[in-house]
Formats: C-alpha cells, sequence, structure tokens
C-alpha cells in the first residue's frame, strides 16, 4: 500500500480514514465501508 494516510497525504485508505469519513459524512462506519465497497464495486464492472 501506499506511505501514510490518505487523510495526511499519503495513498493508504485506514481505519482512521474510515473513521474521519464517517464523521465529516455523517454516517457509520459500516455505511462508510458499504459505500466505498458499493462505489468501487461499480467501477470494476463498468470494464
Amino acid at each position: 500500500m501506499g506511505r501514510g494516510k490518505i487523510s495526511k497525504g499519503g495513498a493508504a485508505l485506514t481505519e482512521d480514514d474510515l473513521k474521519y469519513l464517517a464523521e465529516k459524512w455523517g454516517m457509520s462506519i459500516e455505511e462508510v465501508k458499504k459505500n466505498i465497497y458499493e462505489l468501487l464495486k461499480n467501477e470494476v464492472g463498468k470494464k
């Protein structure tokens, strides 16, 4: 993975980043994970 957390300018999506997104988006961490999963799944499926 990348060096450091995305929230700190790095390239690795970490649990801390997910917590940060959950706070900013007003969602639970599980909701954030499901949202990101669905977005990635849809992007990969576009091939």
